[in-house]
């Protein structure tokens, strides 16, 4: 019975979905593009695609920031339709997606603040997924108990930010506490409810959400290396849903160099042997950095 309603409530998003992929760009695609020379030949290129319309409107010559925006916009929008007409479990499910934007947006949000930044100009920087009503309010906070009470307790990361209430100043290095401490939550919570969900999501997610979790306690790892966060709090930071756990955090948990962690992520080759064994040095971790927007 279950699958026979199947398409009541999930159909319509099932053939949008659908359409989607079949209008991500093809190998052939890549391949033209690669030839272009100006934005504008990429401009000319993407009008033969799905993407012909989401620059129709943007006068030459093209700045790369204009196409980033652009597709961001083009992204958000067609997200947030699914959203709108998403039933459980489905709602849900694309809510955790958002979630990493907030986290994104609360620190980006913080640290700006910190270096005293104006508040519009930071708002504008934030991912639209990530928007929540109680942004603006989130200077006013300076210590995580007043962030948490000003701002994060009606969000949905109130849950995750419980181990992270202190009454210590928002300083630097309390700042990518929080963001660690945030996505760990969030990393186990929304492993646990594809688990919970079952059948292919389980399947599917639970193995990206692993190397995420592993990936990012190689990166807390690396980072916290020459910083004043001791092994004890920097165990507290690895999420533990991943492959490495728990041999591979503990052993992460004693290294005090790169080729301690290189070893680690050599012996558990199945998490990405590929990408350490080639990159896993000082242009590696800020490879990282970047990456993940200043991780620990």
């Amino acid at each position: 019975m279950r699958f026979q309603e199947f398409n009541i409530d999930n159909g319509y998003l099932e053939g949008l979905c659908r359409g989607f992929k079949n209008g991500v760009l093809k190998q052939a695609d890549y391949i033209n593009l690669v030839q272009c020379e100006t934005l504008d030949d990429l401009k000319l290129h993407l009008q033969s695609t799905d993407y012909g319309q989401f620059l129709a409107n943007e006068p030459s010559p093209l700045a790369v920031s204009v196409i980033d925006d652009r597709l961001r916009e083009k992204l958000v929008i067609e997200f947030q339709h699914m959203r709108n007409h998403a039933v459980e479990p489905l709602a849900t499910f694309l809510d955790y997606i958002t979630y990493s934007y907030m986290i994104d947006n609360i620190i980006l949000l913080i640290t700006g603040t910190l270096h005293h930044r104006p508040i519009t100009e930071l708002i504008s920087k934030c991912h639209p997924l990530g928007s929540f009503e109680q942004m603006e309010a989130i200077h006013v906070a300076s210590t995580p108990a007043e962030l948490y009470n000003a701002v994060l307790v009606d969000t949905p990361l109130a849950p995750f930010f419980v181990d992270c209430i202190s009454e210590q100043d928002l300083d630097e290095m309390n700042i990518e506490i929080i963001r660690n401490t945030l996505y760990k939550a969030y990393l186990e919570s929304f492993y646990q409810y594809c688990q919970t969900l079952g059948g292919t999501t389980a399947e599917v997610m639970c193995e990206i959400l692993a190397f995420e979790a592993d990936r990012r306690a190689l990166i807390i790892t690396i980072n916290s290396f020459g910083t004043e966060l001791s092994k004890d709090d920097r165990v507290k930071l690895y999420p533990t849903c991943g492959r490495l756990h728990p041999d591979g955090l503990a052993a992460l948990a004693r290294a005090d160099d790169f080729e301690q962690v290189r070893g680690i992520a050599e012996y558990y080759a199945v998490i990405g042997y590929r990408f350490i064994e080639k990159k896993l040095d000082k242009s590696w971790t800020a490879i990282f950095i970047t990456g993940v927007q200043g991780a620990i």
